[in-house]
């Protein structure tokens, strides 16, 4: 009988879940920024501001609240902004958060946000932060994170709706961050220790 070599899949075999380096690690949160925590102004750009006026695109309703609790418990400081931006979205991207205080607000470490270039760039940052949750609101952005287990689709931040049935098994849609905060809650089982 042949053996079989460790990590060979046999024909008709699943492959095994993501066992990249730091998989065992505690859960660590991604947030994308346009559509998540800022409202989109319009679909031109991934995190679009208010014309000339960018300090006063509104912020996602609840999403201060949610995410100062969720960094608390049971993300315990482990929650990361990961952008997509040119060099003007990214500077106004820094500006609305300092205007508004986000890190302080939340709890968030500053040098916590990650810009990159391309959507697809976001799956390794993802995969080298370690990151087990992440939230878009792209369907094609989630779909490149293949390392982080729990995928979730956030429509309360843009006009935009997936077509009925196009949204994959392995994302899960929230319209509220009041929703999206008991999702992720729901989704870190507690070891007997009492701490995820």
């Amino acid at each position: 009988m042949a053996r079989q070599r460790i990590g060979q899949r046999r024909p008709g075999q699943q492959p095994a879940p993501y066992r990249g380096p730091g998989w065992q690690r505690r859960p660590t949160l991604g947030v994308d920024v346009g559509g998540v925590l800022v409202t989109l102004a319009g679909r031109d750009e991934d995190t679009s501001f208010f014309g000339g006026q960018p300090l006063l695109t509104p912020a996602v309703a609840g999403v201060f609240e949610a995410l100062t609790a969720l960094t608390a418990a049971p993300f315990a400081g482990r929650v990361h902004l990961v952008s997509k931006a040119g060099p003007k979205v990214a500077a106004n991207t820094r500006a609305w958060l300092a205007h508004h205080e986000f890190f302080d607000r939340t709890g968030i470490p500053a040098g916590n946000l990650h810009v990159v270039r391309e959507r697809r760039d976001k799956a390794p940052v993802c995969q080298r932060l370690g990151i087990t949750h992440f939230v878009d609101d792209r369907l094609d952005v989630l779909a490149h994170l293949e390392t982080v287990e729990h995928r979730y689709l956030f429509l309360g931040g843009t006009d935009d709706r997936p077509p009925d049935g196009s949204v994959p098994d392995w994302a899960t849609v929230a319209d509220t961050w009041t929703a999206l905060a008991t999702l992720l809650r729901e989704s870190i089982p507690v070891p007997a220790t009492g701490r995820p």
